[in-house]
């Protein structure tokens, strides 16, 4: 005689198995939506970071009038050579073009704004960037000159 298990023992595996996944499935995609915040916020202050290297660069002192092109190098010469602000400009995890939005406001002055997924964000605002950049979540992050 073999022993194995009956139908009823493997149903109520199955069952206890699935009911811990729909538990902890919200909870896996919450703790992704908080990473992609995480690394957003972070973007915005590294980029904020290049943009005092390039101005302190420029004579007489600029700001860039726009954001540079998205995963490649950003340096004051051409194929990464001279000053390298960053070895890779960062974009939008999620975002369909995926850059932040950016305006110079003039007078040495800008804003760098990014969506936010989380809701609950204490580091969040609950306005949009722009009429032209909405977050459907309500939430953005801004970084202004310092």
């Amino acid at each position: 005689m073999q022993k194995s298990f009956t139908l009823i023992e493997l149903l109520v595996v199955i069952a206890i198995i699935g009911s811990l996944s729909a538990l902890f499935l919200p909870n896996f995609m919450a703790a992704r939506e908080r990473a992609r915040d995480s690394q957003r916020k972070s973007d915005l202050r590294q980029i904020q970071k290049a943009f005092e290297l390039y101005k302190q660069d420029q004579t007489p002192t600029a700001i860039p009038l726009s954001l540079p092109t998205i995963n490649v190098c950003w340096s004051s010469g051409a194929d990464c050579a001279g000053n390298v602000y960053m070895n890779k400009f960062p974009g939008d995890p999620n975002r369909t073009p995926n850059n932040y939005y950016y305006i110079n406001n003039g007078n040495l002055t800008y804003t760098l704004c990014a969506c936010l997924e989380n809701k609950a964000d204490p580091d969040g605002t609950t306005a949009n960037c722009a009429a032209s950049y909405t977050c459907s979540s309500t939430k953005s992050y801004v970084v202004t000159q310092p």
